[in-house]
């Protein structure tokens, strides 16, 4: 890699105005037919979460001004542990081969360090495998395979009995406002009987009055 591939590359911090260019990168990278896992998980209050908690170790990677990539991470703390965790990473297509990841990574993971974690974690779909070499030459093993179980909850049989309450519901709701019409219709139709039974008695009065 030429170095000046990298010096190209300007990671800085995420800012408010980042949010949505980097949620929609990720949508563009983290699509459903090619990684699930991640687009299952992927959605704007990921970037907007890590943003409000962790600002300083979610980064975005500028090439020419361009949005070229980012990494979203945090720091957890548990008993005597403190270790670093990327959730996200992603480089746009436009920039790939060009550094992108590793300054991204070797930025947040500097900036770990310095905060006192000495344990690194991160975790990908393991049909990435671009993502899993990368991170393998960064120096990242002991990998696990963390299994993931689906099911069609359409085909529950709660979710029958729900959905005929709700049925049952709306066909209720249907009814009581079809009626409600009627009611008003009959309350109009008396007071209009009460008014023409009065003009008709002040019209009866007026005919039995002399001219």
């Amino acid at each position: 890699m030429h170095s000046e591939e990298f010096d190209a590359v300007y990671v800085r911090e995420l800012g408010i105005d980042d949010i949505a260019p980097v949620y929609h990168l990720g949508e563009e990278l983290f699509t459903s037919d090619l990684y699930p896992y991640l687009y299952r998980c992927w959605d704007e209050w990921e970037v907007i979460g890590l943003y409000n908690t962790d600002p300083e170790y979610c980064l975005v990677a500028e090439i020419e001004g361009e949005l070229a990539g980012f990494v979203l991470g945090t720091i957890i703390t548990k008993a005597s542990w403190t270790y670093g965790y990327i959730l996200w990473l992603g480089v746009s297509p436009k920039f790939q081969r060009r550094g992108v990841g590793d300054k991204l990574v070797d930025t947040v993971i500097a900036r770990m360090i310095e905060d006192g974690a000495r344990f690194m974690l991160v975790d990908t779909d393991p049909e990435n495998v671009p993502a899993v070499k990368f991170f393998r030459r960064k120096g990242f093993g002991n990998s696990r395979q963390h299994v993931f179980l689906s099911m069609n909850l359409s085909k529950h049989e709660y979710y029958g009995r729900l959905i005929d309450y709700e049925r049952q519901k709306a066909e209720r709701a249907g009814y009581r406002k079809s009626s409600r019409p009627i009611r008003t219709r009959k309350a109009e139709a008396i007071t209009n009987e009460v008014a023409l039974n009065v003009l008709m008695s002040e019209s009866q009065h007026q005919e039995d009055s002399p001219v």
